[in-house]
């Protein structure tokens, strides 16, 4: 039996990469089949944001990249920065059907969103998330992206461990794959069963851990595993009590055990309280944080009924401390009007 061109492909590198077709072949028709269900569920987002949102200033104000079917209700899960503050959204399925859609819920703490089209989607089926995340480092795994071919790549998972970003964001357990592949945003990562494992994020020059001299490119993916626990409350709220936290506005980085300021959002509590780009983190709230991780998760803990918090910085060879808005992200961002 000839199996079907990109799949067929796709399952050699797959089952290469996990160490020689021979073993596997008994295997091949009904790997094939879960492979070509994980790749009929996976759809391309195209998104444009509303055009005041602040989140346009970064991520730019139309977004493409994929997401995955779900739930027999036809629910979609993506990466959430591609669907923030958007105004209108777009499903593009395998078979290049479009059709309009709405965002659902956003997670920050996650960074997952959900999306749901407005006409029933009726061919494509939805697949399993699995209930746990994957562990077994150097496991092949499955990425597909939703453009209109379906775009299938062989990746092995080649670690799982924290991941903190610099735009006040942070993973407890974070997926790193390779090789890299582009049009990452919201792709799935499948395993060998076709359980979706997570959607991703970021394409990386480096996945490897900062103690590890060696370089090796990937992506980093966030686990699927995390929505089960908080998909009722996100259908329920649009976001999760997780996200419901202190937000300072800035991009911040590491550099030799200290924190600094790159970017100030306008009109955040960074920006209100005349924090700048090169600022140096001293202390929050009398504390000096350990790292990049610490200083968020110490963020965080901060009630947001406090009101302020105070955030201690070097500028040039001045120490100096202001007091800072504690404000819930979710205020500030924008939705399209009738939503």
């Amino acid at each position: 039996m000839r199996l079907p061109h990109p799949i067929r492909l796709c399952l050699m590198g797959w089952l290469l990469l996990a160490g020689g077709l021979a073993a596997a072949q008994p295997a091949d028709k009904a790997a094939v089949e879960r492979l070509q269900r994980a790749q009929d569920a996976v759809v391309q987002i195209t998104a444009q944001a509303i055009d005041e949102s602040s989140s346009s200033s970064t991520l730019g104000r139309l977004r493409m990249g994929s997401g995955v079917v779900i739930g027999p209700d036809d629910l979609i899960l993506t990466i959430g920065y591609l669907i923030l503050e958007a105004e209108r959204i777009e499903i593009r399925t395998r078979d290049g059907r479009t059709f309009p859609a709405r965002s659902v819920a956003y997670d920050q703490a996650s960074g997952l969103g959900l999306v749901r089209p407005l006409i029933p989607l009726r061919t494509v089926q939805p697949v399993a998330v699995a209930a746990t995340r994957p562990t077994d480092r150097g496991q092949p795994h499955l990425v597909v992206r939703g453009e209109t071919a379906g775009t299938v790549t062989p990746a092995r998972l080649v670690d799982v461990r924290p991941f903190t970003g610099y735009w006040e964001y942070h993973l407890q357990e974070a997926l790193y794959t390779s090789p890299p592949f582009g049009n990452h945003s919201g792709a799935g990562l499948f395993n060998l069963e076709g359980e979706l494992v997570g959607i991703g994020s970021l394409y990386m020059p480096d996945i490897l851990p900062d103690n590890d001299p060696n370089r090796l490119p990937g992506n980093l993916f966030v686990p699927s595993a995390l929505l089960p626990p908080i998909l009722a409350e996100m259908l329920a709220t649009g976001s999760s009590a997780q996200s419901r936290r202190a937000w300072l506005g800035v991009n911040a980085v590491e550099r030799n055990g200290r924190i600094q300021l790159t970017r100030i959002t306008p009109d955040s509590p960074a920006d209100k309280g005349g924090l700048q780009p090169g600022d140096w983190v001293l202390a929050l709230a009398g504390t000096r944080p350990a790292s990049l991780a610490d200083f968020y998760q110490r963020l965080w803990a901060t009630p947001l009924e406090s009101g302020r918090i105070k955030l201690t910085v070097l500028r040039g060879s001045q120490p100096r401390v202001v007091e800072l808005e504690v404000r819930d992200r979710g205020r500030s961002l924008l939705t399209p009007k009738g939503i």
